[in-house]
């Protein structure tokens, strides 16, 4: 089994239904989504596919799991283990959410319940046994969490250089096929996704202007130190609309390993390659379609395995001796037996030139490229060999045209890896001294810009979780929502805040009061400060409770109800996620005015927030016991000294 199996799982049941990875979200896979279905409803019928587990967060009693097995392959068998587990929100320590107030949903009320979904790790998880508690575990393969209301959040992903055998853009795909098929709002996520020590939203926003999540809809959401949408914008077009020959002008005499980058993939593109924006778009569709390599060195033209049986230099050996027969043959094609028994004149080892031979194909040996084709006639395999010295300039600088058949060949993911590694570091991250003037000065700032954009959103189905066709006659749909009046008002004023519609099925003859009836319900299942919720009048539409609903409004309309909390103990300021009774006050120098998750100190005097980045604490330094924000410790200085 592969490393993805979870050992310490239950076995599976006899006749128990196992799903396939790549399909699982689709429509009948395993559930026959219903279009106009809302979110809640969508959970529950995905549920009842599932297997009712016990025992996945120890010490919770109140928490109710299911496990779903995915086939990832069948051929070798791999195998993952989805779990779902519904989290009350009287199970919480905390039941205001840190991630809805970080990217800007603080004003949402609080639902009654969570929904998590997790793809944990191998031997992470012990269902059987209770000893672990898979919502406290830091690392999984995938952990989402959608609150009741259809708003969710996508906690962690870890792909293949995580320690994952699932390759990132399939967890993305089937985190996507989830959220589509329930019919969630709007999902958000934290991305600090990197790639051998970069990170993508920096190199993907260079190269293609979005982060690595825009391939799925993802966007920006709310940006960190303060940085707003524009700013995002104008960051990336600073940085894709870098002149190359600005930056190679400027650091060619110092930095010649700059200047031969950019020709060596100059070379191998066919158009101009003007920005760095282009540089980084090409180099980056480049690698997707250069071959996974799983070795260790390149000797000789051919890369050598890490199980290879013989060693790197035996096999260069073998290689030239190769070469060196095919210069010395009389006709330009070689059959492989030829080429076998001249070679076997200086090699013993007929292993070693059975793997040679069958390596060596359009590979590159010093000045010459093996060429392997099959004759059409005698059905043999014949070898040449084609000079393409003149093709080059040098070992590193590459000529136009011709060169570009060996440049191909040249180039590996490796290569390509490391050439976008020194970009990353030495012109987007370093801080140059070379680079901090003029227009390249611009560089660093924007990207720190681009870096502080890590809260990215995706919207589904939004605040209007249904857009019907009318033409329905046996029944009918409404979009509703409530209004709720200020208990602690003495005039009854309107709390300026709704919750999002929530759409409802009605008979085409229901009336105002049995739609009533459904939003009180609805709503009261949802939302833990609507629980005793009853609704008293109709903001938007002049109407009576015996109104019909659809003789006032059009099918797929908007009906909002106004009303209150009949039961005490529940005030409208502690309803909502954003905690308003502690709210903590931010007036930090880069703009930042609400809490957006870095690292924070507070001033002994004033008690106003500031990022420890925008004070000057290192990241690395402990917060000090008393700190005072510079305002207040203007004041101190010019405040009279009256003491004796």
């Amino acid at each position: 089994m592969s490393h993805l199996d979870l050992s310490s799982c239950k076995k599976r049941r006899r006749g128990e239904r196992v799903f396939k990875f790549k399909t699982f979200g689709e429509k009948g896979h395993p559930v026959d989504w219903d279009g106009d279905g809302v979110f809640v409803e969508n959970v529950k019928a995905l549920l009842e596919f599932g297997n009712i587990e016990s025992g996945l967060c120890s010490g919770s009693g109140g928490v109710t799991g299911w496990s779903f097995p995915l086939e990832v392959h069948r051929h070798p068998p791999v195998h993952v283990m989805l779990f779902v587990v519904e989290e009350p929100l009287e199970m919480l320590l905390d039941r205001h959410c840190k991630h809805c107030q970080y990217v800007g949903w603080g004003h949402h009320m609080i639902c009654n319940k969570k929904y998590h979904f997790l793809l944990p790790f191998k031997d992470t998880a012990d269902p059987t046994k209770g000893k672990s508690n898979l919502l406290e575990l830091k690392a999984h393969i995938m952990h989402g969490v959608f609150h009741s209301n259809g708003f969710g959040h996508l906690l962690c992903f870890n792909g293949l250089e995580m320690g994952s055998d699932l390759p990132g853009y399939r967890i993305m795909e089937f985190w996507d096929r989830l959220c589509s098929g329930l019919r969630a709002r709007k999902v958000s996520l934290s991305d600090d996704s990197q790639k051998k020590g970069m990170e993508l939203r920096l190199i993907h926003g260079v190269g293609y202007g979005e982060p690595w999540f825009g391939r799925w809809g993802y966007g920006f959401g709310r940006g960190t130190y303060g940085v707003t949408l524009q700013m995002y914008q104008k960051a990336i077009e600073a940085l894709q609309t870098m002149p190359l020959c600005l930056l190679a002008h400027h650091l060619g005499n110092s930095n010649h390993e700059f200047t031969s980058l950019i020709s060596r993939y100059q070379t191998l593109s066919s158009h101009s390659l003007a920005t760095l924006g282009d540089l980084f778009h090409f180099m980056l569709e480049l690698k997707s379609r250069l071959p996974k390599e799983r070795y260790n060195s390149s000797n000789g033209g051919i890369l050598v395995e890490n199980t290879c049986r013989w060693s790197p230099k035996r096999v260069e050996m073998a290689t030239r001796v190769i070469v060196e027969a095919l210069k010395r043959a009389e006709f330009r094609w070689v059959s492989r037996q030829e080429v076998r028994d001249a070679a076997r004149a200086y090699i013993g080892d007929t292993g070693l030139l059975d793997f040679v031979l069958k390596s060596l194909g359009n590979h590159i040996v010093g000045n010459y490229l093996v060429r392997r084709s099959l004759n059409p006639v005698t059905k043999v395999l014949e070898y040449c060999l084609e000079d393409i010295s003149n093709s080059f300039l040098n070992q590193e600088g590459l000529s136009l045209g011709d060169s570009k058949t060996k440049a191909r060949y040249m180039i590996t993911r490796v290569q390509l890896m490391k050439d976008l590694f020194y970009l990353y570091k030495y012109i987007l991250r370093e801080q140059n001294p070379t680079m901090t003037m003029g227009i390249f000065a611009t560089i660093p700032i924007a990207s720190r810009i681009i870096l502080d954009t890590k809260y990215l959103i995706k919207e589904y189905y939004g605040d209007l979780p249904s857009k019907l066709e009318a033409g329905i006659t046996s029944e009918c749909t409404i979009n509703s929502t409530i209004a709720l009046r200020n208990n602690n008002c003495a005039d009854g004023s309107i709390k300026n805040v709704m919750a999002p519609y929530e759409c409802f099925r009605l008979n085409s003859n229901a009336t105002i009061d049995e739609l009533k009836l459904h939003v009180e319900k609805r709503f009261g299942e949802i939302y833990w400060g609507l629980r005793s919720f009853v609704a008293q009048s109709v903001l938007n539409v002049n109407a009576k409770g015996s109104d019909s609903v659809f003789g006032l409004v059009e099918v797929g309309g908007k009906v909002v109800f106004e009303g209150r909390n009949e039961e005490g103990g529940t005030t409208n300021d502690n309803i909502f996620e954003g905690n308003e009774t502690t709210k903590m006050v931010v007036d930090c120098g880069c703009g930042a005015k609400k809490n957006d998750g870095e690292r924070m100190v507070t001033c002994d005097i004033c008690e106003v927030w500031q990022h420890t980045r925008c004070v000057r604490i290192p990241n690395d330094q402990e917060i000090p016991t008393i700190f005072l924000c510079s305002r207040c410790e203007q004041d101190i200085l010019l405040f009279p000294n009256s003491l004796p």
